[in-house]
């Protein structure tokens, strides 16, 4: 039936706009070619019509080809991901509005396949008996790291959340002031210490804090000494903090322990790319703290989780609390995690993993890939620097380079990027739209040459 003999050839009611709104009838029959169930083909037209009769008593005027382009549109968003492959020309190596790191290659075919079958999770094929769900990844963080035990959450905010729960719930938590901290997505350290049923006990200043501070504050009342990394901001000047081998030592005085959260959980040395050393989570383990915590999504460069690891009792007790059931990885991310570390056992982060790709980049190589996608775009190079983002290794810079596309309309430009296909996410800078290289990943050049074409038509 040709739906278009059904709609009324009237452009616009006057009299009653009500009288624009077809039948549902006609609506259905002018939608029948849009692929959803028919149940949910009429229920959305149905929910949209009384949308718009509400618009239309508030004074909007449709026609009845309007309405059913509106219920059409409506309908084909259903279909179209929000959650498809950007390109990342802003230069942050973990933008978290992008999703911070790419998993390598292996690690998400590991994470296909876990999420497409049947997998022995929570059951030892020798003896058919329940357990080892950490067994794998336990194995591979203690060869990597030292850990005695590990246990995977969902994120590093449920990963504290729960280690001081399960921990410390009801006993005091000292915390150096200058710690006491808010980081990325309203996640304050103060809030989650109270949250874990804990009290926060807030030593020395904001600039300046000593092994001292945290001796002077333990009593009967103390559950353990908390380090939290800074994350997204840095302290300079007449700055002082105690080392990590410091504060065991006064944890281990005094029969408590150190808690350390390292946020990014970096296993190997940044300075190995010309960025400031950031503590590895193995130099933290040896330097005497019984629990770290960090995510796995950063500069570990798996999927997002929350990584708990150090003595195995405190390890068991954490695995025993109410709470970690609710925040406990499912099985694509710990198949994701365990594949991401074997790189690190295999050695081949530097050409696996893309943000330590990304990283180790040198300059003329961004250069030349900009060069061969500049070709045939009238757009110019010029030297830029990255930042790595996502609460790591807060200012540190790595030298870029990035395509330049100077236009008397950047705002517009860039939308037309940004809404292309591909989608890209430049930056404005001095008028320009800028796409920095080092953050595009090398596979993704033949694409983005095609997108900045299509950008400046």
């Amino acid at each position: 039936m040709n739906s278009s003999s059904h709609i009324p050839a009237t452009s616009m009611a006057t009299d009653n706009p009500y009288r624009a709104l077809p039948p549902l009838s006609v609506v259905l029959d002018a939608l029948v070619d849009v692929p959803v169930a028919s149940q949910l083909r009429i229920r959305i037209v149905r929910i949209e019509l009384n949308r718009i009769r509400a618009e239309i008593g508030s004074g909007t005027q449709y026609t009845s080809q309007q309405v059913i382009a509106r219920c059409r549109s409506v309908i084909e968003s259903l279909s179209q991901t929000r959650l498809d492959e950007v390109i990342n020309g802003t230069g942050i190596v973990l933008h978290t509005n992008l999703g911070r790191a790419p998993a390598s290659g292996a690690t998400a075919a590991a994470m296909a396949r876990a999420a497409g079958s049947y997998l022995s999770l929570e059951i030892d094929p020798e003896t058919n008996l329940r357990g080892g769900r950490m067994s794998e990844i336990g194995r591979l963080m203690c060869v990597l790291t030292g850990a005695e035990a590990t246990l995977v959450v969902n994120n590093n905010a449920a990963a504290v959340l729960l280690t001081l729960a399960a921990l410390c719930s009801g006993r005091e938590v000292i915390v150096s002031r200058g710690e006491a901290v808010e980081i990325g997505g309203g996640f304050r350290i103060p809030d989650v210490v109270g949250q874990s049923g804990c009290r926060l006990v807030e030593v020395g200043t904001t600039n300046r804090t000593y092994a001292s501070d945290y001796a002077s504050a333990l009593s009967g009342s103390t559950g353990g000494l908390l380090r939290i990394h800074p994350s997204n901001f840095r302290i300079e000047g007449f700055v002082s903090m105690p080392s990590t081998s410091e504060l065991a030592a006064v944890a281990s005085e005094h029969g408590t322990i150190l808690i350390e959260d390292l946020g990014s959980g970096a296993l190997l040395d940044t300075a190995s790319v010309g960025l400031r050393s950031e503590p590895t989570v193995t130099e933290a383990l040896e330097a005497g703290a019984a629990i770290v915590t960090f995510s796995g999504d950063k500069l570990l460069g798996g999927p997002q989780a929350g990584i708990i690891c150090g003595r195995s009792d405190l390890v068991a007790r954490i695995e025993r609390h109410p709470l970690a059931r609710a925040v406990r990885a499912d099985k694509t991310t710990l198949a994701g995690i365990a594949t991401t570390l074997r790189h690190y056992v295999a050695g081949d982060v530097a050409t696996s993993i893309p943000i330590w790709k990304m990283l180790r980049t040198p300059v003329e190589e961004l250069r030349n890939r900009a060069e061969a996608i500049c070709v045939g775009n009238g757009a110019s190079i010029l030297d830029s620097t990255s930042s790595i983002g996502g609460g790591s290794l807060p200012g540190e810079t790595l030298p870029s380079v990035a395509i330049a596309l100077a236009t008397p309309h950047a705002d517009e430009l860039e939308r037309r990027l940004r809404m292309g296909t591909p989608r890209v996410f430049p930056i404005i800078r001095d008028g320009s739209v800028l796409i920095d290289m080092r953050t595009v990943l090398s596979h993704q050049d033949t694409a983005l040459t095609k997108a900045i074409r299509q950008a400046l038509r």
